[in-house]
């Protein structure tokens, strides 16, 4: 294998890079990647383009015509979720892995109505590609209590999930005890990318090498894939992580920085303590699991949890806004 010239090839050479997107033309012109993650903020910036105009207009027609087919929702609603799909469909074909996209937020604390929007989400990819093969759809779904047991059913189903919005070590051991695909712990809490000038100064990095420590110490085969980052020091900190999901303006700046620019330690060369770490289980233990979360760092999991369901919740508002026949 040739050395790498800038540092997303050298990332490359120790993790399995994704991009974190819904614009086609991002994989198709930075080269390949693996799977392509989204939410309903990548969604809602997305589909505010001009040329995605035809792309809401064609959504709001299937969702009236499938209204039927799906009571148990709103047009708007449903119109969001093909036009989410139409755009991960899109990507499929210039990705390897998974096409990922994430339930309605507003369903984040009920497992049966999360359950229910994975499966239609699903079923809407075949709809809209029959050929399509849906083995590559990954459901992302907050990681609350609900979330993770919503998660554990599709699992069991063979619909591939990935507990994202994830802040402390409760939620990745609970998520790798009901057999979720990935975990996406946060880097920074997701305010970081809404509002000018805010720094994380808790950022999640190490809770990724725990993790993945974790996961490889009890045998579990959930993988750690990290997003909401904000530098490539922060990217290149994560060298060797299992996955590891970028926007494209720093996929960008990776690809442009030569590796010989490489400015810091990657976390996962740290030497394996022997001593095995000490693991707790909540898979069939809710109250138990609440509150370690609850007291997890002071609150800190639980208050970002909870301003990341409140952000993706008004992105979900304003792409139902959109879609206005």
């Amino acid at each position: 294998m040739a050395p790498a010239q800038n540092l997303l090839q050298l990332l490359q050479s120790r993790t399995i890079v994704d991009c974190d997107t819904m614009d086609v033309e991002v994989p198709k012109t930075l080269g390949k990647f693996v799977d392509c993650t989204s939410n309903q903020a990548i969604a809602y910036f997305e589909l505010q383009k001009p040329i995605h105009k035809s792309t809401i207009e064609d959504s709001i027609s299937l969702a009236k015509t499938l209204s039927g087919k799906f009571p148990e929702i709103s047009v708007k609603e449903l119109a969001v979720e093909i036009a989410m799909v139409k755009l991960q469909l899109a990507i499929s074909y210039h990705v390897s892995g998974y096409v990922h996209v994430q339930t309605n937020p507003y369903y984040s604390y009920s497992t049966p109505s999360t359950i229910t929007a994975a499966r239609r989400i699903v079923q809407l990819f075949k709809y809209l590609d029959s050929a399509f093969d849906t083995g590559r759809v990954c459901i992302k779904i907050p990681s609350t209590w609900e979330g993770l047991q919503a998660c554990r059913v599709l699992q069991e189903s063979g619909t591939a999930t990935l507990a994202t919005a994830l802040f402390v070590i409760e939620q990745a051991a609970l998520a790798g005890e009901v057999g979720c695909r990935y975990i996406a712990p946060y880097v920074n809490e997701l305010k970081v990318h809404f509002e000018a000038g805010f720094v994380d100064h808790n950022k999640a990095q190490r809770l990724c090498l725990h993790a993945q420590r974790l996961y490889e110490q009890e045998g579990f085969k959930t993988q750690v894939l990290p997003a909401s980052l904000t530098s490539t020091d922060e990217i290149m900190a994560l060298a060797g992580v299992h996955h590891i999901t970028i926007a494209p303006g720093l996929l960008k700046e990776l690809a442009e920085k030569p590796a010989s620019e490489l400015s810091v330690a990657s976390l996962f060369d740290e030497p394996v303590v022997k001593e095995k770490a000490k693991f707790v289980s909540f898979k069939d233990r809710e109250a138990e699991y609440r509150i370690a979360f609850t007291r997890s760092g002071n609150g800190e999991g639980e208050r970002k949890l909870g301003q990341a369901i409140n952000i993706f919740c008004d992105m979900q508002d304003k792409i139902e806004g959109m879609m206005i026949a």
